[in-house]
């Protein structure tokens, strides 16, 4: 019933520590009922803004992902803040990598 257990499994990567950090926000947001289109409309983002925003260092879009949510932007992206709670300046050159796709990693997986 259970899937075995993979002895054998690579500890956490960049990627995978981004693409959960992307999906616990999305799971947030869907909670809130809010949708990232309506966080550009309220906070008079340029259209895109907040989805851009999950992907990609973005002062703005963080904040008001943050603000919407009722929490503060580093407890969010900790990978784009300091423990302290300032922002990370410039940003590590990984925040601006996008992650690959699920049907690239299920590729991978296979070869």
């Amino acid at each position: 019933m259970h899937r075995p257990s993979q002895a054998d499994k690579q500890t956490t990567t960049a990627v995978d520590r981004k693409i959960s950090e992307i999906t616990t926000i999305k799971s947030k947001l869907y909670k809130a009922g809010l949708t990232l289109l309506e966080i550009d409309r309220t906070y008079d983002l340029p259209r895109g803004t907040a989805g851009t925003t999950l992907r990609e260092p973005n002062v703005k879009g963080e904040r008001a992902i943050a603000a919407a949510l009722g929490t503060r932007p580093e407890l969010l992206w900790r990978t784009r803040y300091h423990a302290s709670g300032l922002r990370k300046s410039p940003q590590p050159a990984e925040n601006y990598v996008r992650p690959t796709t699920m049907a690239q990693r299920q590729i991978e997986a296979r070869a």
